[in-house]
């Protein structure tokens, strides 16, 4: 534990540097404003921001914390569309909107502002206390891990995202395999030959990440943006009350604790995400507190709960990508891209080659969630302002920031057409509800458990059980079992239940008559 704290004093030494705290403090504000624009999330933020962090040669602990903040930074601004136009920011936002517009609706939306920045901060907060006590002994453990461990635990980040996809897991499965598939396009490291590039040389380095991202995700977005036009419900111009009172923070307070463990948990977890947790609380707490039928009429608990387990969430989702190299979200599946612009692999080893670099990262978690606290409160009628911001300004804003992205890479007018036709692609999956996570999930991972693959079966000259030799390699796969089988057995008993009441009353029916 000494050691963990020595190192977490250095890291606040690198995260209070001068240009980090003003990266931090940028950072924040313009991942604030991302997060409450509706439609774009931490996923575009970080996407656009990352070439340009890289294009300014800043170090890569100072573009860490930059990205850090944006990401953070979005699920802090998130709820604000959510409770004041009831369109969320994000989809780890969706949850909030339930409660917190109708608590705007009936004059409470300063309340409503206020009390979820504070629920954001203290599952932010939780988290990092979390990532402090939870990563180094979560690397220590990962230095077991072995090329056959390390696909296992691949195969375990793709079930959880899979089994978690609610009615629609195959739609999951087939994103991920699009994923896997563009990963293997390039120049295969292990032959020297070129794999589906179609004789083009501009894809012989393989599709550039930055390329993937921003046309899946940023020029997707667009095209729904101008398809739906953004109708949405009439903005709320009396914001009230702004702060929350004691009786207030006293109703949502054991709420907010439980929901950022709840959040921490589900953020660890490889490809679970945000969005998951905030629905996990939300129906916890109507479970243990709505007792009078409030929730989804504006219960202030219903905007506590969410927003402290999706800040939790997305600062829980860095341990698996600091400890063992595996995205715990969309999001730091970018930032996993980021560090390969510095050539960093993530993993159990970067706690003892970069301990300044990752416990930097860490310590501006906490610095950043304490400058979000600090500007959301009092800037609650700045924001409020800036969502009047007209769609002919917005969508061409997007599309020239995403542009100069992509460009900065390699500076060649091929990437740009690329990034239009993907974008094109990912509005076609997200029209037919295929969702993007499990796409750029297999994208990050494909090239790393391909590599784990061929080297677990080298060792044995292609004996398969190598793979299931080890205990650790054994647990992950029964996981793999237990994610992909649990989700649609419980979904079918739970049908079944339901069924069963519904022919049961109806029976009724006829004998009260």
């Amino acid at each position: 534990m000494g050691d963990t704290l020595h190192h977490l004093g250095e890291g606040f030494g690198v995260a209070l540097a001068p240009i980090n705290l003003l990266l931090g403090l940028i950072g924040s504000f313009i991942g604030t404003v991302v997060g409450m624009l509706p439609g774009l999330g931490p996923i575009n933020g970080v996407a656009i921001l990352m070439p340009l962090a890289f294009a300014l040669k800043l170090p890569p602990e100072s573009a860490l914390i930059l990205l850090t903040a944006v990401y953070i930074g979005c699920e802090f601004g998130g709820r604000i569309s959510s409770i004041l136009i009831n369109v969320p920011g994000d989809a780890g936002a969706i949850m909030t909107a339930v409660d917190g517009y109708p608590m705007a609706v009936k004059g409470e939306a300063g309340v409503a502002l206020s009390i979820s920045a504070w629920s954001s901060f203290i599952g932010s907060f939780v988290a990092f206390i979390g990532i402090v006590l939870a990563a180094p002994l979560l690397a220590r453990w990962a230095l077991a891990f072995g090329p056959a461990e390390y696909f296992a635990l691949m195969c375990f980040a793709f079930a959880c995202i899979t089994g978690l996809m609610g009615d629609a897991p195959m739609k999951a499965v087939l994103a991920a395999v699009l994923g896997l598939s563009l990963s293997t396009v390039g120049l295969d490291s292990n032959s020297g030959i070129y794999r589906f590039t179609g004789g083009s040389v501009h894809l012989s380095d393989g599709i550039q990440f930055v390329v993937v991202v921003i046309g899946l995700f940023s020029v997707s977005e667009i095209l729904l943006m101008l398809e739906q036009h953004l109708v949405a419900a009439p903005r709320i111009r009396a914001i009230g009350r702004n702060m929350f009172n004691r009786a207030e923070m006293a109703l949502t307070w054991w709420g907010t604790v439980r929901s950022s463990v709840l959040g921490f948990v589900v953020g660890v977890l490889p490809g679970a995400g945000a969005t998951i947790a905030s629905a996990m609380a939300y129906t916890l707490e109507k479970r243990l507190g709505d007792k009078e039928g409030t929730f989804g009429k504006g219960d202030i608990r219903g905007v506590a709960a969410p927003e402290a387990a999706n800040n939790a969430s997305a600062n829980g989702s860095f341990v698996p990508m600091l400890t063992l190299g595996v995205p715990g979200s969309g999001t730091t599946a970018v930032m996993v891209g980021a560090l390969s612009l510095y050539n960093i692999t993530p993993g159990p080893a970067l706690f003892t080659q970069q301990p300044t670099l990752v416990w930097g990262l860490i310590a501006s978690m906490a610095v950043c969630n304490v400058l979000l606290l600090v500007m959301n409160i009092p800037m609650i009628g700045v924001f409020t302002r800036m969502l009047a911001l007209p769609n002919w300004i917005l969508v061409p804003g997007i599309l020239a920031i995403s542009a100069v992205g992509v460009y900065a890479i390699h500076a060649t007018t091929f990437d740009l057409v690329l990034m239009v036709v993907l974008g094109i692609v990912g509005y076609l999956l997200r029209k037919a509800g295929v969702p993007m996570a499990p796409l750029i999930l297999g994208f990050v991972l494909g090239d790393m458990m391909e590599q784990n693959l061929r080297r677990a079966l080298s060792i044995t000259n292609g004996e398969l059980g190598i793979l299931v030799e080890s205990p650790i390699a054994i647990g992950l796969w029964i996981g793999v079992a237990i994610m992909l089988l649990v989700p649609p057995l419980y979904r079918r008993l739970t049908r079944g239940r339901r069924v069963t009441a519904e022919v049961a009353s109806a029976d009724d029916a006829p004998a009260a008559r």
